[in-house]
Formats: structure tokens, sequence, C-alpha cells
């Protein structure tokens, strides 16, 4: 089956952005290289072409208790303009996806899905929904979406867009002009997302190429959320990776009456989990991949989730999912990469200081 394109696709090639298949879509992975793009994003501003993410509204007079019903995380309590971040478990606490809540009303919310997942978590949805009083809108095809990414992120909005945003604080949003605005940002740096139709996208991005503003392709995406140990889909999360194993317990609130998957993820947080999710800092100028397995005195004892050679501190690290006994910070492991092992030293999943507008 063909690939998708998003709005932009032309404009991608144009550029001459080396494209790939990722979640269905053909998308850019770097336009210049991704230490150039990466660097651009940590010290000045980038744009994303995330129009490949996936959108699900739902809403009427039971949508808050059904958002709720499925999402780990708690939206009963929370203004309107809000946004929340949690998952979608399945029974045993394994994870659905995970995304991102805007609270646009009492009986209306805006789910943002995982490209990857858009099939998948729609099917998982409407499946949920049996017995609610609610109407879900798959929108994925309606909204093109970009990301204005790092510490000029918000004079970029302001000065090139022309779309007002300084009151917005961190996780809120506002609905304006056809077009949905917020400032949450998946790089560790200051950020926007601007939701809207095919030719606002096409609009935005032009002017902002105009303005010299950097693309930045989707290898830098993976490169900066690793470096603040943001979870991507399929590697530190899956249905067989729970946010507790993840360390992401604080987006699972066991205090709300019923969610999916309650039972299990407060069983695991009771009794503890077999497997965790860890940082680990390498002592060599190795590079740890996804896969690779991690040893304890020669025993495989898990393996890399993420890894890099990271382009902001210069260092050899990785997350990995390993056997909860050796989870303890400073613990020493090896990792295997290809025929030789390599030592290195449990850390915290964080490699790099987040810099969000609070």
């Amino acid at each position: 089956m063909d690939n998708k394109q998003t709005c932009l696709y032309d404009k991608h090639v144009a550029l001459g952005a080396l494209i790939s298949p990722f979640g269905g879509f053909d998308m850019p992975i770097q336009y210049t290289n991704i230490v150039d793009e990466h660097n651009a994003v940590r010290q000045h501003c980038g744009v994303f072409d995330v129009s490949h993410m996936g959108e699900v509204l739902v809403s009427g007079k039971e949508a808050e208790r059904y958002v709720n019903h499925i999402f780990t995380n708690d939206v009963s309590n929370i203004p309107e303009g809000k946004i929340v971040y949690g998952m979608m478990c399945y029974e045993n606490g394994g994870v659905v996806d995970d995304l991102l809540v805007y609270k646009m009303a009492a009986d209306r919310f805006f789910l943002v899905i995982n490209a990857a997942n858009i099939d998948k978590d729609w099917e998982w949805i409407q499946q949920q929904a049996k017995g609610f009083d609610i109407t879900l809108n798959h929108q994925s095809d309606q909204y093109g979406e970009l990301a204005i990414q790092g510490p000029e992120a918000e004079k970029v909005m302001e000065e090139v867009l022309r779309i007002p945003c300084k009151e917005l604080t961190f996780y809120t949003f506002k609905c304006m002009d056809d077009m949905i605005v917020s400032r949450t940002g998946y790089t560790g740096e200051d950020g926007f997302e601007i939701y809207a139709g095919a030719d606002a996208i096409r609009r935005y991005w032009d002017q902002l190429m105009a303005a010299g503003v950097k693309p930045c392709g989707l290898g830098c995406r993976d490169t900066l959320r690793f470096e603040v140990g943001l979870p991507l889909y399929g590697d530190e999360l899956s249905e067989n990776i729970s946010p507790i194993m993840a360390g992401l317990g604080i987006f699972v609130k066991l205090d709300k009456a019923e969610f999916i998957g309650k039972e299990a993820l407060a069983r695991q947080k009771t009794e503890g989990v077999d497997k965790k999710l860890v940082g680990i800092e390498l002592h060599d100028k190795a590079i740890p991949r996804h896969g690779y397995a991690v040893l304890k005195d020669g025993n495989v004892i898990g393996e890399v989730t993420t890894g890099y050679h990271t382009i902001s501190t210069d260092k050899s690290v990785c997350m990995a999912l390993i056997d909860s006994q050796y989870a303890a910070l400073g613990t020493e492991v090896e990792i295997q990469i290809r025929k030789k092992t390599f030592p290195g030293t449990v850390c915290k999943k964080r490699f790099y200081d987040k810099h969000y507008k609070k």
C-alpha cells in the first residue's frame, strides 16, 4: 500500500529533503543534516511538519466521563484551554498509545494521537465508546500541523506569523480563525503547534521559509526528544511496556473512580514490575542502538530502546528496558555492540535539561 503524504510533501521535495516512510506517511527525515537542525532548535528556532499526527474530536453530554474512561490522566478538574498528557491502556496495563488531550469545553475534547497508531487508535476509541452519550469525529484528514520549536519560537510566532501567543502558558491552547494554537512541544525547548487546514499550513510554511526559519526533519525530532527523556511509542512505550515500567506513573491517576487498565497499573505500582526503563551512559564513544542487548556479569538483562551519541552533551547514552533489580542509579552494566561489549552506568533518563516556558 502506498504511503500517505502531508499537505507540505511537495515543499519538502523542493527543498531537497531526504524522504522516508514513517507511520504510514512519506516524511522528511532531514533537509541539510540532523546536527544542524538539532542545534537550530536548541539555540534558535526550527519548524517541523507534523501533519501526520492524528486528531479525534470527542463531544457530547458524557464526553468528559468517556475521556476519563479511556485515559490514564484526569481531565475532570482541568479548565477549558488546558492540555493533558497521558496514555490509553489495555486492561493488562499495556499501552494502546500515548496522547495529548485538549479540553475545548466541558463537553468537547480534542485528542492528538501518534501517526503510526491512527487506525488502531480510532478502532479502539470507537470500541470503548459503546454505552456513552457522545459523538466521535475522526478529523485527521482535516488538519495539517506545524510545530515551531526553540528559544525563539514565541518571537517567530508573533513577528513572522503574526499569531498572538504570548499569553499561552505551557500546556495551554486557544482556538482562533479556524485553527488551534497550543504551547507544548516535544523537543525540550519552548514551542508551539498550529493545527489548521492545508491552505493555511502551506501559507504559514512559506512565511517561515521566507523568514529563514530552519526546516527540521523527524531525524532531529528524535534526537531532541530523546535527550530530554521523552518517550516514543514503539520504543519506550508499547503494548508490552506499561506507563509504570516506563517511569511515567505521574500520568496515571489511580485516585480516579475508574479507567481501562486501572487495576493492572495499581497492582504494578504496589507490587513492582519486573522490567524498568532506565538511562545508561557508556564510558566509550560507541553508539548503542535500538534492540542491542544490555548485560550484567555476562547475562542478558534487557535491551536498548533508543540510543545516540548526544548532539547537545557529546555523550554516548541510551534508554533501555532492563530487569528491575539492576535499575538503581550507578549500577554498572555492559552493552553488546556488534561483537564487543562496552561498559556503562545506569543514570537518569533525562540527558539534557528541559527549557520549557512555564
